[in-house]
């Protein structure tokens, strides 16, 4: 079986987009954008894509295309033999699964939350009755479990549907329409009486808050962000590397990829802060920013129905997204280790990633009793950990180490393969900093990760 490939460049970057625009940029960029003081936080954000983000994603991107293989298989096709470097393949699509396992209930919260701004649940109600909504949804059960299913039943139906024909298609009408709708939203909200406070509060840096909140803490705020806002380190970016062609050098595709990315968290910022300040809400007020302190705000709009059930939709479709992106790459590497067809990999993966997810859509309910990182945790909480804090600094210190290393693939393999095709080149004197400053940085995340973690 030849191996399938992207009917189009613009396939090939919103798909890349959509996997790395997710709840990361439209959820978390936001509240820890106003939990770290604004706009010298969105600086040191934009500084650390550029040196962190694009490096790791031109190197996700080469391996993927050298390989024509699924993460699982990358190093089977590259490493020297006899090494090691395979092992990393296994841990990728182990974090495919964990991540998967409490994404699709987040991703059904989004549901959830656009059908019932949708059905006008939120019309009239006083805030008090918004927290209890939220409470609500996460204590019943059955609707954890119903929206979950949802998303894992239509994800892995759009791929069965083939790589073109389901998945390319539907990830290009979704995020087509997710920049569309984010623009009117953004524009409605930047146009509301008293949202120019926001704005100042949100594009200008205000160095004295920078030092009430401390410059350091701010600066690995922000390197951890750019770090994580695009996928990297399980293989997610790789799959569709091998799915494209010799035609664009990948710096030039990373680069626009990390764009887009940052676009929408930029603009989601937008929608955001200008409404908090209109509306005198706080707008570091954390997690709840979007399940509770913006439904508030919704209610007391002109229009706020619409105006809420556009921010939600638009919120599945970032959600959406990435569910499709790491659903393909799990069915990429059951094809390689077993040979399945696209559908049988489907199939049996949706029964799968069901059963996975059940700890965390019954985590805040019927399991609420097992906190398994102590004293008000849940299983997402637990497999958000593995995930952000374990395998995504560590599998990217893989594919760094295995880019740059004479005992891997080696920098000349590596510069030549991410250099075939028009646009931005690797060049040598970036040799140094991705060698050695590079994979310092991403072990320094790791480390304050982890300290900050268990503090």
């Amino acid at each position: 079986m030849n191996r399938e490939r992207l009917g189009s460049r613009l396939g090939f970057i919103l798909l890349s987009a959509g996997c790395a625009i997710g709840i990361g940029n439209v959820w978390k960029f936001p509240y820890i954008t106003g939990q770290n003081g604004g706009g010298a936080f969105v600086l040191f954000y934009l500084f650390f894509l550029v040196i962190l983000g694009v490096p790791v994603l031109t190197m996700e991107f080469a391996m993927g295309r050298a390989s024509r293989k699924s993460p699982i298989k990358i190093y089977d096709e590259l490493a020297p033999k006899n090494s090691k470097w395979h092992i990393h393949g296994y841990f990728a699509m182990a974090g495919n699964y964990i991540l998967m396992m409490f994404y699709t209930s987040v991703a059904g919260w989004m549901l959830n939350y656009f059908v019932g701004m949708a059905r006008g649940d939120f019309v009239n109600v006083n805030s008090e009755k918004i927290r209890l909504l939220f409470s609500e949804m996460l204590g019943n059960p059955s609707t954890q479990v119903l929206y979950m299913l949802i998303v894992v039943v239509v994800g892995f139906v759009i791929c069965a549907m083939g790589l073109q024909n389901g998945i390319e298609r539907v990830s290009k009408f979704m995020m087509l329409a997710l920049l569309i709708i984010m623009i009117i939203l953004a524009g409605n909200s930047i146009m509301t009486p008293g949202g120019s406070e926001g704005l100042k509060f949100y594009l200008i840096p205000d160095f004295k808050r920078l030092s009430e909140n401390g410059v350091m803490n701010v600066i690995v705020s922000a390197m951890n962000q750019a770090f994580f806002t695009l996928s990297l380190g399980i293989g997610a970016m790789a799959i569709f590397g091998s799915y494209i062609d010799k035609k664009q050098s990948l710096m030039g595709e990373a680069v626009t990829v990390a764009v887009l990315d940052t676009f929408v968290a930029i603009t989601s910022g937008l929608i955001i802060f200008p409404a908090c300040f209109a509306y005198g809400v706080q707008p570091d007020s954390g997690p709840n920013l979007i399940f509770v302190t913006l439904p508030n705000i919704f209610t007391n709009m002109f229009m706020g129905r619409l105006w809420g059930t556009l921010f939600f939709i638009f919120m599945t479709f970032a959600a959406f997204s990435t569910v499709l992106a790491v659903f393909e790459n799990i069915i990429s590497c059951c094809y390689d280790m077993f040979g399945w067809s696209r559908k049988k990999a489907c199939l049996i993966n949706m029964v799968l990633i069901f059963i996975l997810s059940l700890p965390c859509a019954l985590g805040f309910n019927v399991l609420s009793f097992i906190t398994p990182l102590g004293q008000g945790t849940t299983f997402l909480d637990l497999e958000d950990f593995i995930v952000s804090n374990l395998f995504l600094p560590l599998g990217s210190l893989v594919y760094v180490l295995f880019c740059v290393s004479r005992y891997g693939w080696g920098w000349e393999k590596f510069k030549s393969e991410a250099n075939i095709g028009k646009g931005l080149k690797v060049a040598d004197w970036m040799r140094p900093y991705m060698t050695y400053v590079l994979p310092t940085i991403v072990s320094i995340v790791f480390v304050i990760g982890m300290i900050n973690f268990f503090k």
